[in-house]
This record gives C-alpha cells, structure tokens and sequence, in this order.
C-alpha cells in the first residue's frame, strides 16, 4: 500500500462573512501528481498555502506525511517545497549565486552545496545558464530557476502555484516534461492551474474547485468515466462508409451512429462497454478496417460537464 503524503480534512478559511475555501478535503498518496484545476480566486492558493503552512485555516486541519499543520510545521516545511505563483529573483545575482544563496538558507553547507545546486540546474535543464544574470532569464527559464530553488533540500512533496502561468507554448511543453519526471522520481505533487488541457496528460488526479467548494476530487480516469455516459467508438472502412453504416446500425449494441468526414461516430448504448464483436462483424462482412478506436473525452470536456451550473468559468 503506497504511503499518504498528504491528508485534509474539513479545511476552511474565513474572512469575516467569506469563505475563501469551505471544506476541504483531499488525501493524496506518495507519487501522486496531482491537477488543482479553477478560475482565479477560487480557492487553490489559499490551499496550498495552509497545507504548506504559510496560512492557518479558521478550522479543519491537515497532515503531511502523518505530521501535522498545528503541531509540527516546522518538520511539515523541511518536507514540502512550495513555488508560488509570483516569486522575485535577485537581478544583480548568476543563476548558480541565486541557488547558492538558498542552498546555504536551507543549511546545505561545503562541498555538498555546490554539488546540489549542479544536481538541481541539471535536472531543470537549465545548466547552460549557470552563469548569467537572473534578470537576464526568459519567463520560462525564470520559472525553472524557481522550480530548481524549491527542489534544493529534496522535499518529498511539492506545492507548485500556477508553474506554467504566462509560458509560452514550448516552455508550457518543457515544464509539463519537467513535472512528469518529477512524479517518475516519486514526488507528490500538487499543480495548480486554470489552463485545463495541460494538466490532463501529466496528473493522474484532479480536483476541480470554484469559489472555494472542491466539487470534483477523484482519479483521472474516474472523471472520465463520470463524463461519459456512453461509448463512442470512432471508425473508418475501406471503401463505402453507408454499408457499414447499415450493418452496424443492425448490432443491438448500437445506439447511434453518426459520419463525418468519412469517419463513423458509432455511440453505444448506456453501459454497453464491450464491443469486441463489432469489429468482427465489419471484417466477416469484407470490410476492411482503416481506424478503430474509442473517442477519448478531453479534461476540458470534462471540466464543462462536471461544473455545468456552478458558475465556474475558465
């Protein structure tokens, strides 16, 4: 049985009549990568922030690692790595002057300093900088440089606040590579973000949160499933897409079916998961197959379907 890493219960924060979050909770395993998905204001930094314990939450509590947010936070912060979404850098410094800097703030002292801040620029990819001036750093490589300072003291769980915020596309692709070896070294990782479609490749969980109420917290492939209702398999022949339209349309599986751009859209019947004799039908009737596949539902989608009605907007 994998380890929880982190653990919450009921977490909610007051200001005056407002809640920025209302009870929350979450429990995520060692070697969770895990989507914190919602508009601004929604309540994703005021977590992450009181399971960091950066903040204290008006009632609830949080574990990390089996310890505690109100009794022992100074070992929770030896565990955690929190980023923020906006962190300053100090211009007149290199890149290997900044992580040293920290490096010696988290007491990592004598040769094991340098090694680690050589560990951490390797690991970012961003050795190639080692020497230039922080100010001089793309928004991309800033972030990575970020990213690097969080990881020195090797914490087992991770806190990145919106990390792909203001990237552009190839940085987005290199932080999301960046995010997927991480949780291949088993850390625990929560991201935040509001840019749905980049955490549906690299989470294998996601939480969905508006107006501080946390209405979707499950494992990717569950939202998936509660999305759809009904299999969609997608389908070409070759040669005519009527008479193989005509013939499926006779299975008792078949609900509906659909073409567009020479492509058949056959929707299966709620609850109807196995349609390992279509295929069969199609070939025994001189068919041959060109495409076969089930139509993958996008965490985008996802999101629409699953907050229908909340006032969440992206």
């Amino acid at each position: 049985m994998p380890e929880t890493a982190i653990q919450a219960k009921g977490l909610t924060k007051k200001y005056g009549d407002m809640f920025a979050i209302r009870d929350i909770d979450l429990e995520l395993n060692q070697g969770d990568l895990f989507g914190f998905i919602g508009p601004n204001g929604a309540g994703k930094t005021t977590t992450m922030r009181i399971i960091a314990t950066l903040l204290n939450p008006t009632w609830g509590e949080a574990y990390v690692c089996g310890n505690s947010i109100y009794t022992s936070p100074k070992e929770i912060r030896r565990l955690v790595g929190y980023m923020p979404d906006f962190f300053g850098v100090y211009d007149d410094m290199k890149v290997i002057e900044y992580l040293e800097f920290f490096a010696a703030a988290y007491r990592i002292r004598g040769p094991e300093r340098r090694k680690r801040c050589d560990e951490m620029l390797d690991i970012v990819d961003l050795d190639f900088k080692r020497d230039a001036y922080a100010n001089t750093l793309s928004r991309g490589q800033t972030q990575r440089l970020g990213l690097a300072r969080t990881l020195l003291h090797d914490p087992q769980v991770l806190l990145l606040d919106e990390p792909l915020s203001g990237l552009d596309p190839r940085a987005r692709i290199e932080m999301r590579n960046l995010l997927r070896r991480l949780g291949q070294m088993g850390k625990t990782i929560i991201v935040s973000s509001h840019i749905l479609p980049e955490l549906a490749d690299i989470c294998n969980k996601i939480g969905i949160i508006d107006r501080g109420v946390m209405s979707v917290n499950a494992e990717v492939a569950e939202v998936m499933k509660q999305v759809r209702q009904r299999t969609v398999l997608i389908i070409k022949v070759q040669g005519d897409q009527e008479a193989a339209s005509k013939l499926l349309g006779q299975h008792d599986a078949v609900e509906s079916i659909e073409l567009k751009k020479e492509q058949l859209f056959v929707t299966l019947h709620q609850g109807v998961d196995d349609y390992s004799e279509i295929p069969s039908l199609l070939i025994g009737a001189g068919h041959r197959l060109m495409l076969f596949r089930e139509e993958e539902v996008n965490l985008e989608s996802a999101f629409m379907t699953l907050t229908k009605g909340t006032g969440a907007k992206i």
